[in-house]
């Protein structure tokens, strides 16, 4: 036999033979639709009420027959979507995706049950059970594409997740602790598995979360201080942000007023000694730029604003010499500043006192 005429042979062997030889493992039912079904188990679950359907449901769990449990809950959701047993069985398929290890379908089940029946009685288990999943996303679970397909973690569908989460139940007793994690999915974004932390995003889930729960002393200082943490961590990527630094200033300065008692407030205080230190270099570039355009006016301002905001450091002292030697060049400068002497000379009066960067408003009540 010609081998051109064997593949043709062999393809309609399967399409005309097989469906003869072997059951058809879909089942469409009409108002279900298509449905796997076990060989030689066609059928034999399914009831015509939704209480009997759901023992079956209950039954199959029990005996971890994840499988049959969700088809015959899917099923009571499909055929009687108003019937009191409803939300039970959709709870009971949100399970049994979670055994049969796909947490995104189960958070998703959940998720339908929480928008549906807001009433359900075991609203908070349900609540916890989709922070739990969204922690194994943040602990780098992966997902799946179409349900199958595993795809790296997102940080961004995990802190969609968490913030879900927080929807569903605002004050319940895991919605702040779901509210900072949304800060901590910004932190751990990546792309092409590269770090490329969202900090403003992070700092702003911070911002939500010392406003929003500003009553519970634990979670508004935690807070406050990881608001700080991320602006600080972006005031340190690539070039220096003078911006940035003075809003993490704010932050550490909001969370040490705010709990003076807390053991972190020390290092609040060096970062914000840090913070100020890399200002103040920052004036100091710019006025250096000034002055080498023979722009003294200018100089003369970005000298000053270097040496208030660290004026016992070497730095300081750089910046308020240069003052001096400028003013003379300068009657612009002379009038916008007053008199000042050297800093070798501490008789005279300084410019100004120094005073620290300007809290902002906290939103606590």
């Amino acid at each position: 036999m010609s081998r051109r005429l064997l593949l043709p042979l062999l393809i309609g062997f399967c399409l005309v033979g097989l469906p003869f030889r072997s059951p058809a493992p879909l089942i469409y039912r009409p108002g279900e639709g298509w449905t796997y079904e076990p060989v030689g188990s066609e059928g034999r679950w399914t009831r015509t009420r939704a209480k009997d359907q759901m023992d079956v449901a209950q039954a199959a769990f029990d005996k971890k027959d994840y499988g049959l449990a969700l088809r015959a809950a899917k099923r009571v959701s499909k055929v009687w979507p108003l019937s009191d047993y409803a939300p039970q069985a959709q709870y009971l398929a949100g399970r049994c995706y979670e055994e049969k290890g796909a947490p995104e379908k189960a958070f998703k089940e959940y998720q339908k049950i929480l928008e549906k029946n807001p009433k359900v009685p075991n609203y908070p288990e349900i609540l916890e059970r989709q922070y739990e999943i969204a922690n194994q996303f943040l602990g780098g679970r992966w997902f799946k594409l179409w349900g199958y397909i595993p795809v790296p973690p997102s940080m961004d569908r995990t802190a969609d997740m968490y913030g879900k989460v927080v929807k569903n139940g605002p004050y319940s007793e895991i919605a702040p602790q779901a509210q900072l994690k949304i800060g901590e999915a910004h932190e751990k974004k990546k792309t092409l598995g590269i770090k490329t932390p969202d900090y403003p995003s992070a700092a702003k889930a911070y911002e939500t979360a010392a406003d929003r729960y500003h009553d519970r002393p634990k979670v508004a200082s935690e807070a406050f201080y990881r608001q700080g943490l991320a602006y600080n961590k972006q005031a340190q990527t690539a070039e220096y942000d003078q911006n940035t630094a003075g809003q993490a200033i704010a932050s550490f300065t909001d969370f040490m007023t705010l709990f003076p008692n807390d053991p972190r407030v020390s290092d609040a205080q060096n970062m914000i000694t840090d913070l100020k230190t890399e200002q103040a270099r920052g004036y100091f570039r710019i006025a250096q730029f000034y002055e080498k355009r023979r722009k003294y006016k200018g100089a003369i301002i970005y000298y000053n604003e270097a040496w208030l905001l660290d004026p016992n450091s070497d730095l300081g002292t750089q910046a308020r010499t240069k003052i001096d030697e400028l003013k003379p060049r300068t009657v612009a400068g002379a009038a916008a500043l007053p008199q000042t002497t050297p800093a070798a000379t501490p008789a005279k009066e300084p410019l100004k006192e120094p005073a620290p960067a300007p809290a902002k408003d906290s939103g606590a009540k």
